[in-house]
């Protein structure tokens, strides 16, 4: 049974953005956006010399330098746990 697919319009940046997605992602999509809103608003309050896609830019750089730091320390638990493995299943074998 396919999961239900909804059409919405998300506000970022004071501007509307059409999106038809699954019912499940709804809620993670439209917390996304009241996030990106917060920053961007964040950055206008605080330059208030420049313009909306300044802001943009600036949060989407703080955003991705935030996403690389998770993609970093998703790598080391990775390996951490496929290093764990490894000598779980070589002490396993040593008790056999």
């Amino acid at each position: 049974m396919e999961e239900e697919t909804l059409s919405i319009k998300i506000n970022v940046a004071d501007r509307y953005y059409p999106f038809k997605i699954a019912a499940s992602d709804e809620e993670r999509l439209r917390a996304a956006a009241r996030r990106i809103n917060e920053v961007v608003a964040q950055y206008r309050q605080r330059y208030v010399e420049r313009d909306m896609y300044d802001a943009l830019a600036m949060a989407a750089l703080q955003f991705v330098v935030k996403l690389i730091g998770c993609e970093a320390v998703q790598g080391r638990v990775v390996n951490e746990m496929a290093a764990l493995d490894e000598e779980l299943e070589e002490y396993l074998q040593g008790i056999e």
